[in-house]
């Protein structure tokens, strides 16, 4: 994640959503870059560690703005991703996306599987969102014209860490189930694109 203190801004990087692009844009503006092992802080860790600390040594509350992928397809990119290890106990070359999408909602994932719930980064334990700018992954000429105008100059990635594309199915049968066993992130998604993209102030 990267933290501004000019713009006010912290900017979450939730896997899957390009978040390699826009910091490799971004992370010359930023004052606080978490990187490698901590890259991906979560909501939750930056709620109870980080914020106190920003608040407390520089007097900063920083807007918080985060991007949030279409469930199936942030899965798909996982897959996509992990189709290039050379690792076969975290490698998906040798199973269907139908497989992969079962063992990640199974009640034990095996490690290719492992790989958590946007959701859960995205929220607090209460099952609250402190997010005041979560957008759609698919919107990007909305998150880009908004960091644009939030930084004064025009913010535009390159694609980077993009897997190669190859056919990946999902089966009716094993999205019912996938639908079933993530209600609460599809709800959310669902909540974003309702609001056009991007779902403001979620604070609750």
């Amino acid at each position: 994640m990267l933290i501004f203190f000019e713009q006010s801004l912290a900017m979450f990087a939730v896997p899957k959503t390009g978040s390699t692009a826009f910091g490799h844009v971004l992370r010359p503006f930023a004052d606080i870059s978490f990187q490698k092992r901590v890259k991906h802080l979560t909501v939750g860790k930056y709620h109870r560690r980080v914020a106190p600390m920003l608040d407390r040594t520089f007097d900063l509350r920083p807007d918080r703005v985060a991007v949030m992928r279409d469930p199936i397809e942030q899965l798909r990119s996982w897959y996509r991703f992990r189709a290039r290890s050379e690792s076969t106990a975290l490698s998906t070359q040798n199973m269907s996306f139908d497989t992969f999408v079962l063992d990640v909602i199974s009640e034990h994932p095996s490690p290719v599987a492992r790989i958590g719930t946007q959701v859960n980064f995205l929220s607090l334990k209460d099952k609250s969102v402190p997010v005041h700018h979560l957008f759609a992954y698919d919107r990007q000429p909305l998150l880009r014209q908004w960091l644009s105008e939030r930084f004064g100059e025009d913010i535009t990635p390159k694609p980077r860490n993009v897997s190669p594309y190859f056919d990946a199915p999902l089966s009716p049968e094993v999205e019912i189930k996938l639908r079933k066993a993530r209600g609460r992130e599809f709800a959310l998604y669902d909540q974003i694109v309702q609001a056009g993209g991007v779902l403001r102030d979620h604070v609750g």
